[in-house]
């Protein structure tokens, strides 16, 4: 039964780590256009800057699998919620465009590391027979997560300010952070 995979700590360690690394990218990344707008920065500025986040998210998944097979998972996964935390860092330094742009190409990286290294993860805790029944749970999971980035992403930032919209990234870096962190404790004493 669907209930006997969130009893697989493997499993909801992915799964919390893909959730909130496509939930903070999406929540980021829609509130990027709006807060340069806001800042006086131009509509072509804001475009331009998705284009290098977009290229950032895609442009890696030539050597990410790569990475993953030589550093293992859940040391990509922690490198890319460190990327993650280092975009929020920087856009919480300024407001100039190359904030922006640096901010957003930092949270493509952080997003392609974070959420590959999690989907790996969750093929590694099924059997093969079990894994796209366990990839389907995983994404219902990470995309209804992302979901509700998505829809407060805007409404957050017209409220309450691009600074907070970066400063939710924290937090939930750090749950993920943990859960991995404890997950990898757990096959660490295990082996």
């Amino acid at each position: 039964p669907t209930s006997a995979y969130f009893r697989d700590r493997a499993f909801v360690t992915a799964v919390i780590c893909g959730a909130a690394t496509y939930m903070l990218m999406n929540f980021v990344m829609t509130a990027a256009p709006l807060a340069m707008i806001g800042c006086n920065h131009s509509i072509d500025d804001a475009a331009y800057g998705i284009q290098w986040h977009v290229i950032a998210m895609y442009a890696p998944s030539f050597f990410t699998g790569n990475l993953i097979v030589r550093h293992g998972a859940p040391k990509v996964v922690a490198g890319g919620l460190a990327l993650t935390a280092l975009s929020a860092v920087v856009a919480l330094l300024g407001l100039t465009v190359a904030h922006f742009y640096v901010a957003l190409v930092l949270l493509g990286l952080g997003w392609n590391f974070g959420y590959i290294g999690a989907s790996a993860m969750v093929a590694d805790a099924a059997r093969p027979e079990e894994r796209t029944r366990v990839q389907a749970v995983n994404d219902f999971c990470v995309f209804g997560v992302m979901a509700i980035g998505s829809f407060s992403s805007g409404q957050i930032v017209t409220t309450y300010g691009w600074d907070v919209v970066n400063w939710v990234v924290f937090p939930i870096v750090a749950v993920a952070a943990l859960a991995l962190a404890m997950g990898s404790r757990r096959r660490a004493e295990a082996v």
